[in-house]
């Protein structure tokens, strides 16, 4: 007579099985994820643990950097108003850039979302073709575009309007922000719009909503994490931009990218460099949690 084995002992049984199976997948999991953990702390932990060591040491009166004597002179400079202008005038500029690319981003995601499959693919192809050629090519062909002797000085002249002295000037950097930073904004755009449940926009226009006010009050609070993620994937780089503002703006106006290169090339003086490097980095930081929780969730 065969024994059946009672309920109880069956369902530890069954929960102890699943408990080693759930265990055993766990370390594959980490011995998949140990090359990415060996990358990460090899090429960002480690830096970013140097960049704030240097950040509380001191510069010697001949230029070199002393690791012996900690302090927190490096982070008092930062209050300076030479470094305040510097923070000012980046922060001015990545947010004209942040509204730029908002305001030219939207509709384009807009339309892109609600076209067909091919035409939407063929539109996100065309975003995502900058991407092909190397950023600093890319900068080099809008500095040949805006020169004085560019196509576009050229069509001015030729229309009667005269040469125009776009490059060097800061209507070259952010044109040249806005192309660069642009498709960061329009990625986020389409997928929280792509997401977006019509029927409530139908609703919406039911119940005698204007098409603005359906999309004031339906589709823009629907979108907003595509707003946020976008927003802070085009600002936070845009604060602390160097390539761009170089070559396009010709290096006139200093801003915190360059601030930041001139600290450690030119003035040596690699306190004030990482501890500014290190508030940038943290904002990085802060704004990348900001993204998860508030867009990167919903994306």
């Amino acid at each position: 007579m065969t024994v059946l084995p009672d309920a109880d002992v069956l369902e530890t049984a069954l929960g102890e099985a699943e408990r080693r199976e759930e265990a055993a997948q766990r370390r594959r999991g980490l011995i998949l994820a140990l090359p990415s953990f060996a990358y990460m702390i090899l090429f960002f932990a480690v830096p970013l643990v140097i960049v704030l060591v240097y950040s509380f040491a001191t510069r010697t009166s001949t230029g070199s950097t002393s690791l012996s004597d900690w302090n927190l002179d490096a982070y008092r400079k930062l209050g300076e108003p030479i470094v305040r202008n510097v923070v000012i005038r980046s922060i001015v500029l990545a947010l004209i850039t942040t509204v730029l690319c908002l305001v030219i981003a939207y509709p384009f995601a807009y339309f892109c979302a609600t076209r067909s499959v091919t035409v939407r693919n063929l539109l996100l192809v065309a975003v995502m073709i900058p991407f092909w050629t190397n950023f600093l090519v890319r900068n080099y062909a809008w500095r040949l575009l805006l020169s004085s002797g560019g196509p576009i000085s050229s069509f001015t002249e030729s229309i009667g309007l005269g040469p125009t002295e776009i490059l060097f000037t800061k209507t070259a950097v952010v044109i040249g922000l806005v192309y660069a930073y642009l498709p960061f904004m329009i990625l986020p755009l389409f997928a929280s719009i792509d997401r977006l449940d019509w029927r409530l926009v139908e609703a919406s226009r039911d119940l005698y909503a204007s098409g603005p006010a359906s999309f004031r009050k339906v589709v823009l609070p629907l979108t907003m994490p595509g707003v946020i993620a976008g927003s802070i994937l085009v600002f936070v780089p845009s604060m602390g931009a160097y390539v761009t503002p170089e070559l396009l703006g010709g290096g006139k106006e200093t801003l915190l990218g360059s601030y930041i290169v001139t600290q450690f090339l030119t003035a040596r003086n690699w306190p004030v460099g990482a501890s500014l490097s290190f508030v940038l980095m943290s904002v990085m930081l802060v704004s990348t949690i900001i993204y998860f929780r508030a867009g990167g969730k919903n994306l």
